[in-house]
Formats: structure tokens, C-alpha cells, sequence
């Protein structure tokens, strides 16, 4: 069957169970109930990510969070200012990872419903490069969805269960389909690599990566006053670890039993799910036990603890002698028994371990483990391990032989973060609306450009283009001024449109000061005043260019936004791309914000991405740029600020304003990188306005922008030097007694010298 197909009807069937899905979600109670915005995909505004680049990693529950702490731990080490969240599906999970992963990871959340608009909404607000799956939660709309904005996906510590794999193989035609989409699958063994390949996964992109839980970091630090003064109470401990049940057994029973057996010991009872809590609770006081709660702590010479707390069962193995695993006696597949074992304890389990195949071999054949046939054997047990002083020391080695998946994992998740860069996907009706008009941009492009090169003509001077492939700003006015001052030896020239102005006729700008902005546009004056360099305006470029060279006879002349200027020749094509939007969220404009399609890349000489130090994964940026031209050189520059200037004539350093109280506003193509300069520069604004690009501020305007300031307590307001260009000549009146002050700024380019030997290179052979 077709995959649109196997979607298609997947999703049929999703329809038709909705009202059951929400109302099983609404009777799981009010913490549920709590919890059904953020499964409808409902994220925090604050976590809005307007660079993508971010990492998603999912863990269903309690053990994959604990598995993912040293993952997250190399991660962050190797992607340094990378936003790391982590979804988890159930109550414990959440309540673990915030305690775990608190000042690791941007933000815990619970994972979507695997609704095609739930899931969207969480790509479009975290705007992920790379998409981590811990074990096997497998969703096939959230697996197709990543991969159609162009993400990576990886399953780490992969595993399918004995009674998960019947299932897949029953409906082997879907999860074909859904884990095919997979980049990378590492499995924990080769027992579960066979099973992922049985289910329909590509042989080539599944391979052994070992079990994550080896690495298990024991958590450090002491416990919490109440915590200790029981352990200190005296009496050797056994540890009943997440004890469960199923319809036959509940294994606290068999541990209760064992408990009223072992004379002498205290016991730590952890229940596996808050929800029996209670239950348990009730059979301690049915058994005529001393034992108190974690949560109250009246009696802390207990000789029972019920620990109905999340999060602190890790640490605590450190504190017994010996540890039951629960989950064993019961039919439940077994509970990971690494954590007791890292800490060297003896650990005892019952028949069943078949979610931990591989573990429960490893240790059977390191005599690492201590195994009974029923919960009767349990108090014999207790006693057998503590007197056998090699069985912790020998779960301990068994634990640290196989240690290293993590930096495996981490390879796996590296290599798709530096070579995948996402696309935004806009929200449905509008998506759907805008992809129509895309077309037509597509097609009246393509023959625009065949136009365009028909009538190519070439001016009697080396031309380099300084332009892009996106709509909105890339930094071309501070990159060709820089051009321009590095080149002035040649006696340079800049040819431009003049986006703004308002007359038609070419203009000649020869002196800058005695221009209007009017006349010559906010980027051309700009760019004459900072340079000193003659420019022509207009919109047919080589009649302005013969113009300016006859005018004022330059040696070479720079093409402002000339990348898809065609009619003209150009020498050099230099190609700036944006490290905060590099490809226009991967569509043509209206839909995104491509000029054209990204096969037009091919034409550049080189690349330059500007903004490179605000953006966390330039290097994928550098493999898209790759695929579409393995030979033009890429340099990377940032913005630099030099200083602030002040209408009243003064100059002030980037950090002067920092404690001063401020308003800001810029029209800019991308007015983030302005507000994300402000904030590296510890500046804080009380508000900040932003305006469209080239915006020309009206005088009522420049009037309500004062007043705004003066209302919230400000004492300047701050700007771009474009746009300070774009104010009325009377603006220092309007905005009386305020000052505005507006950072000047230059742009470092790494390996600036090769670059400008690069152009040299070519304009001289011409």
C-alpha cells in the first residue's frame, strides 16, 4: 500500500477516535486534565525560537529521562549555546526530568498528541534541527512531520519489547512506513538492531549502539535532612525499587511478607506509579508495620519507608545493601537494574526481565545478578545477597563493561545537527493559500530570469554583486561598505536601486551631504556618507553605471542586491546569507521568503554568512550551501558595534547604555538581529517597536515615539543608523528634551584578507 495511503487512513481513524482520546484524557484525573493544553501542543511563549537549530529529545518516562541525562550532558558540551527541551508523555516523567534536568534543558513539556496540528505547532514554536527519540516511542505523524520541514531523526537507545514485536510485524505496512523516515536508528544490541530491521526499518540506517542506561550517572550530593536522619537511624536496608503489579501479583505484597521476615532490617519501598501510592499505604497499615511516608516524615525510625516522592530513588540506592527490582515478580517486563548495580549493591530479581534482554544475559553470564522463581524466595533472598560480598562488586563491573552508548548517541545526533537545516512550515488555511502563489512566484521567476539573461549587457568596468537569495536584510549595507573601504585603492563605485525613494530618474550621488533621502533611498545615502564612495541610482543599473562612470570615472563597481540582477554582468557574484534565516524557512516568497529557488546558489563565487556568532549551527548552514555549490569558498562574518551616537553630538561606547532607561525602534528585513545585538550588548529596553523595512517615519510618528518613551519613564530612545536617515530633518525637536542615539556599527569578516584577494583575483583577470 501506497505510504499517502497508510497516512491517509491512519489519520481517517485518528478522526474517528478523537472524542475518545479527549475524554479518556479528561478521566485520568486533574493532573491530566491540567496537562491537555500542552498535549494539544500549547508551549510556553517564552520558549518561541525564532532561529532554528533548536533539539528536541523525547522520553516517554521516568527511566528514558534518566537514561537521557548524560546524553544531554554531551550534547550541550559539543553544541555549546544550543536550546535543548525534552518531552515526556507521563506525570512521573515530567516531574523527574524538571527535577533532573533542571539548568540543563530549555524546557520539559509533555509530548503532543501525534495529531498532525499538534505536532506542527510544537515544530513550528521549538523549530528543531534534529529530532532525538529515546527507545521506542514511535508516532508516525510526528516521525513524518519532522522529516517534511527537514529535520533529523534519530531513535537512541532503540529496543522493541517481546510483546511489542508481534504487534509490529501485524501492521508491519505502517511502521515500515514510519520508521523508513528515520535517519539513524542505534539500537541497544544486535538482538534489537534484528528486531528493528523486522519491523520494516532500512537495514542501512540501523546499527548497535549499546544501552544508554550503562552510563548512568550516579546524582550527587547529600540527601535532604529528613532523608538522612532515617538512614541514620540504624538497622541494615533493602530496597524494594519500583515495585508494580498486574492482574495476578501485586509484588508489594510478597515484599511486605518479606519485610515482617527480616528482623533487624529497614526497608525502602518505592511503588513504580504515584496513582498506588495509596494503595500501598493502606497495606503497611493492614500489616501492623512502623512506617512513614516521604512526604511526612512523623517517624523516622521507621522501619519502613514509603517513598511516594518522584525523582529521589536514584540517589538512594547508594544507602542500601541489597535492592529488589520490581517489575520482575510481576508480569511487567522487568525495570531497568543498572542505577543499584553502578553503585556496586546486589541486586535481586525475579523471572521477568524481558525488556532488559541484553541486560539480564550480560549479568547472568557475570554472575552480577541474584534471580528468584516467586516472591516467596524474596526475604531468603535479602539475606543471601548481603552475605555475599562479590555481588555488588561484580554488578558494579558488569554495569561499567559496557559503558560508552552515550558518546555513540552523541556522534549520531552531532551528525545530523551539522547537516540538517530546517524548513517553517506555515499553519493551515494559510499554507495551503500561499503554496498557490508560491507557484506563480515560481513560475514567473523562471521565465523572469530567462528574460533577464537575454539581455544581459556588460559595462566597461569590473562589476562585483554583493546580493542574496532571501527577501530582507542580510547585512548587505555594512558588508559593501566595508567592501567599499577595503577596495578604495581601486577608486570604487556603487551601483544601487534605491529602494525607497521616491523619483524614478537615475540620480548621481557624487557629494552625500547635500542629498535627500527622498531622492537616493535610506541604504544609498547610507552608504555614501560611511564611505566617501560616488554612487548611481537607478533601477536600470547599467544606464546608472555608464552614467557614474562617466560622472566619476571608478575603477570597479559594487552591485547592491545584484544576486538576482541579471540584465547585468557581473564578474563576481559574493552571496550573503543571513545565520538567522539563511534559506527563507525553505519556500518561495509569499510562502517563504526565497527569491528563488535554492539551484540558483550555484551561480555565487563565495559566501558570506553574516550574523554567524548569533546563530547556534552555522555548520549545517555550511552543508545546505555545499549541496548546492561544492566549490565557492565560505567566509563567515558578525556585526560588530562601534558606538553610540547621539543627536546632541555625543559618542558614546557599545556599553554606555547599559543601565540607562530605554525605548527602541528599527525598520530593518530583519529587525531581530538588531534586538539580539542589544541584548549581547546587555542593553534592556522598557519597550521596542519594529517597523517595516526602509521605513520613513512621519513626524506624528516620530511624536507618538517620544510620547511612548516619556510615558514609561525613558530617558533616550535608540535606533539603527539606517534608520536614523529615514526621521524628519526636525526630529531632535519632536522628541525634546529626550535624546536618541543610534549604534554604529561595522562588520568583522574571518579571513578578510583572503576574500578581498579572492575579488582582486577575479577583477584583475577581467
Amino acid at each position: 500500500m501506497p505510504r499517502k495511503t497508510i497516512y491517509l487512513l491512519y489519520r481517517i481513524v485518528q478522526a474517528l477516535l478523537s472524542p475518545f482520546v479527549l475524554f479518556y484524557l479528561l478521566l485520568r484525573g486533574p493532573q491530566y486534565r491540567r496537562t491537555l493544553r500542552e498535549r494539544l501542543g500549547e508551549l510556553p511563549p517564552l520558549w518561541q525560537q525564532t532561529v532554528a537549530g533548536s533539539i528536541w529529545l523525547h522520553a516517554v518516562s521516568v527511566g528514558e529521562v534518566i537514561a537521557a541525562v548524560p546524553l544531554i550532558t554531551e550534547i550541550a558540551k559539543r553544541t555549546g549555546n544550543t536550546k535543548i527541551f525534552l518531552s515526556t508523555s507521563t506525570l512521573a516523567g515530567r516531574e523527574t526530568a524538571e527535577k533532573r534536568l533542571a539548568g540543563m534543558v530549555e524546557g520539559v513539556f509533555f509530548a503532543p498528541v501525534d495529531y498532525v496540528w499538534a505536532v506542527r505547532r510544537v515544530l513550528r514554536h521549538l523549530r528543531p534541527a534534529v529530532v532525538v527519540i529515546l527507545e521506542t516511542e514511535i508516532w508516525p505523524n510526528l516521525f513524518r512531520e519532522v522529516k517534511r520541514i527537514g529535520c533529523g531523526l534519530v531513535i537512541v537507545n532503540g529496543r522493541i519489547s517481546d510483546r511489542a514485536l508481534p504487534r509490529y510485524r501485524a501492521i508491519s505496512g505502517l511502521f515500515r512506513s514510519v520508521l523508513r523516515l528515520c535517519d539513524r536508528i542505534l539500537a541497544q544490541s544486535e538482538e534489537m538492531r534484528r528486531r528493528f530491521i523486522a519491523a520494516g526499518a532500512a537495514p542501512g540506517t540501523v546499527v548497535v549502539g549499546g544501552n544508554l542506561k550503562y552510563d548512568f550517572a550516579a546524582p550527587g550530593g547529600g540527601f535532604a535532612p529528613p532523608l538522612q536522619q532515617f538512614l541514620d537511624a540504624g538497622g541494615p536496608i533493602w530496597i524494594a525499587a519500583s515495585t508494580s503489579a498486574d492482574e495476578q501479583i501485586e509484588e508489594e505484597d510478597f515484599v511486605i511478607a518479606a519485610q515482617q521476615r527480616l528482623a533487624g532490617w529497614r526497608l525502602i519501598l518505592a511503588p513504580r506509579k504515584p496513582e498506588r501510592f495509596e494503595d500501598v499505604a493502606a497495606k503497611l497499615d493492614a500489616a501492623g508495620l512502623r512506617w512513614t511516608r516521604r512526604s511526612a516524615m512523623d517517624d523516622r525510625s521507621a522501619d519502613v519507608l514509603l517513598l511516594d516522592s518522584i525523582g529521589e530513588l536514584s540517589g538512594l540506592f547508594a544507602a542500601g545493601q541489597v535492592v529488589f527490582m520490581g517489575g520482575t515478580l510481576a508480569d511487567r517486563g522487568g525495570h531497568n537494574i543498572l542505577e543499584p548495580a553502578i553503585f556496586g549493591k546486589p541486586v535481586i530479581a525475579g523471572p521477568h526481565l524481558e525488556n532488559f534482554r541484553d541486560i539480564e544475559e550480560h549479568f547472568e553470564r557475570q554472575k552480577a545478578l541474584l534471580r528468584i522463581a516467586s516472591g516467596a524466595q524474596l526475604a531468603d533472598a535479602v539475606l543471601a545477597a548481603a552475605a555475599d560480598p562479590g555481588l555488588g562488586q561484580r554488578a558494579r563491573v558488569a554495569a561499567e563493561a559496557k559503558r560508552g552508548a552515550t558518546a555513540r548517541a552523541a556522534d549520531a545526533v552531532m551528525e545530523l545537527y551539522t547537516t540538517r537545516y530546517p524548513s517553517w512550515r506555515p499553519a493551515q488555511p494559510a499554507y495551503a493559500w500561499l503554496w498557490i502563489w508560491e507557484q506563480v512566484w515560481r513560475f514567473g521567476s523562471f521565465w523572469d530570469r530567462i528574460r533577464k539573461r537575454a539581455l544581459q549587457r556588460r559595462l566597461p568596468a569590473p562589476v562585483v554583486s554583493v546580493g542574496n537569495i532571501t527577501a530582507g536584510g542580510t547585512g548587505k549595507t555594512p558588508m559593501i561598505i566595508e567592501l567599499l573601504r577595503d577596495f578604495r585603492g581601486a577608486n570604487p563605485g556603487l551601483l544601487t536601486r534605491g529602494h525607497g525613494r521616491h523619483t524614478r530618474e537615475i540620480v548621481l550621488l557624487l557629494d552625500a551631504e547635500k542629498e535627500r533621502v527622498d531622492r537616493t533611498g535610506d541604504e544609498a545615502l547610507l552608504c555614501a556618507r560611511a564611505s566617501r564612495a560616488p554612487v548611481g541610482i537607478g533601477g536600470n543599473r547599467y544606464h546608472a553605471g555608464l552614467q557614474l562612470l562617466g560622472a566619476a570615472k571608478p575603477g570597479l563597481l559594487f552591485l547592491d542586491d545584484g544576486f538576482q540582477h541579471l540584465q547585468l554582468h557581473r564578474d563576481f557574484d559574493l552571496v550573503l546569507i543571513d545565520a538567522l534565516n539563511p534559506f527563507g524557512g525553505g519556500y518561495l516568497l509569499p510562502l517563504g521568503r526565497l527569491r528563488e529557488p535554492m539551484e540558483g546558489l550555484a551561480r555565487a563565487d563565495a559566501f558570506v554568512i553574516t550574523r554567524a556568532a548569533m546563530a547556534p549551527n552555522t555548520r549545517a548552514i555550511e552543508h545546505v550551501l555545499r549541496g548546492h555549490n561544492p566549490k565557492a569558498p565560505i567566509f563567515h562574518a558578525r556585526t560588530k558595534p562601534l558606538e553610540w551616537v547621539g543627536c546632541d553630538g555625543s559618542r558614546r561606547a557599545p556599553e554606555a547604555l547599559n543601565e540607562t532607561r530605554l525605548v527602541g525602534f528599527c525598520g530593518l528585513g530583519n529587525p531581530e538581529s538588531f534586538w539580539k545585538t542589544l541584548g549581547r550588548l546587555g542593553v534592556r529596553m522598557l519597550e521596542r517597536f519594529t517597523y517595516d523595512d526602509h521605513h520613513r517615519y512621519t513626524p506624528a510618528e516620530t511624536r507618538r515615539l517620544a510620547q511612548r518613551a516619556k510615558d514609561v519613564g525613558a530617558t533616550a530612545l535608540v535606533t539603527t543608523a539606517k534608520d536614523v536617515v529615514n526621521l524628519d530633518a526636525d526630529f531632535r525637536a519632536m522628541i525634546a528634551p529626550l535624546n536618541l542615539f543610534w549604534l554604529e556599527i561595522g562588520m568583522e569578516i574571518e579571513r578578510r584578507e583572503e576574500l578581498v584577494e579572492l575579488i582582486r583575483g577575479r577583477i584583475i583577470d577581467t
